[in-house]
């Protein structure tokens, strides 16, 4: 490279690094901005708002898309403000390989994208890149107990898998931080994370009772799709982790191993299709996926499968679910290859999400007397 070359290529990285210097000053000017002008009387409002979260790690399964992420698009449309975030703080409560987990974000961000999550109509965002999380879970840990998490039904599960560390323990106090911070009014959740809310909501009255009235008590929008189960133990749920590659259907999974994976589904000795989750929980839960996927009632699809053996049905209901995922699976391939979009994306929902985050943790560290 010539002497000159090297001068123009210095000058285009100085111009660069001064435009980004101008871009960031003024993002931070604007967040400055909101938190003096965060009066009393707006802390006080509670518009309605809604949050969700998804860890980043394995791909999205069929009872992901079922029971949350069809909901997380219908809700964009039903209110102004809604916050989807990546939640990777609350991954590495469990080990995880750095490498993969530096990737895991843009690959989620390509499964909720390709799901119908528009950045348009909801504030997409990695957790780790909005400080004030960790920070206001600190604050609300030190008003939470220890007998109070430790009745939590997730810890004494998963302790028993690990060595469950402090993280581990904790981790429900940051999901009620995750909430809190955007003053959050709805959270769209499943039976199994109902508790989880429960604590949020005890958290923000005692909050509330100790320092003034501040934090909206967040209702919880209640899944109306059934739960899926696995494939192969239909006594559980499906699970991005289940270790039985055949139990767990995944966006990404081609037709050819969806096929696979219903034909191996586990039923039982009887060839009628029928619905009756409590005596036929393998054929229930395939009759419930194909409810889900198709919009019918179980009763209707039961009433169309008259004269189907079992195993003629699983094929049916493949077909369907190839349908449903086929559009998706090919657009998640699709961003996968638009890396430099994907991070765009993050990096706007991460900012967008600080204007909203900074005043309120800056409101929130007035009234404890940290500032």
């Amino acid at each position: 490279m010539t002497g000159d070359a090297v001068a123009a290529f210095s000058f285009r990285s100085d111009v660069i690094k001064m435009a980004l210097s101008v871009i960031r000053r003024d993002i931070w000017s604007r967040v400055r901005h909101r938190v003096r002008s965060f009066s009393t009387d707006q802390q006080r409002s509670s518009a309605p708002r809604v949050f969700s979260g998804i860890q980043p790690t394995g791909i999205p399964h069929l009872g992901n898309y079922l029971g949350a992420l069809q909901s997380w698009v219908r809700l964009q449309d039903e209110f102004s403000s809604v916050l989807f975030s990546i939640v990777d703080l609350h991954s590495i409560t469990v080990p995880q390989d750095p490498a993969v987990l530096r990737g895991a974000a843009l690959d989620m961000a390509a499964c909720l994208l390709a799901c119908g999550v528009h950045p348009d109509k909801s504030c997409l965002f990695q957790q780790s890149r909005v400080p004030e999380h960790a920070e206001l879970g600190w604050i609300l840990c030190c008003l939470t107990s220890m007998p109070r998490l430790q009745h939590l039904p997730q810890w004494k599960i998963k302790s028993q898998r690990n060595d469950g560390s402090v993280g581990l323990f904790i981790y429900p106090v940051l999901q009620a931080a995750d909430i809190l911070l955007y003053r959050s009014t709805h959270v769209p959740v499943g039976d199994d994370q109902a508790q989880h809310l429960e604590l949020t909501q005890d958290v923000a009255r005692i909050f509330n009772r100790r320092y003034g009235d501040f934090f909206p008590i967040p209702r919880a929008l209640m899944s109306t799709n059934k739960k899926i189960r696995s494939l192969r133990d239909p006594s559980v749920k499906m699970s991005k982790s289940d270790p039985q590659q055949l139990a767990t259907v995944r966006l990404t999974d081609t037709p050819e191993e969806i096929v696979m994976k219903f034909r191996k589904a586990l039923t039982d000795c009887t060839s009628e299709v029928t619905y009756d989750p409590e005596n036929r929980p393998g054929v229930s839960n395939l009759v419930a996926i194909h409810s889900a996927v198709t919009g019918h009632a179980p009763e209707e699809l039961v009433l169309q499968s008259r004269g189907l053996e079992t195993a003629q049905y699983k094929m049916v209901v493949a077909e369907a679910v190839v349908t449903a995922l086929t559009p998706i699976r090919e657009e998640i391939h699709r961003l996968r290859g638009e890396a430099g979009y994907l991070t765009e994306v993050l990096d706007h929902g991460a900012l967008r999400a600080r204007e909203i985050a900074a005043p309120v943790y800056d409101a929130v560290c007035r009234m404890v007397g940290l500032r």
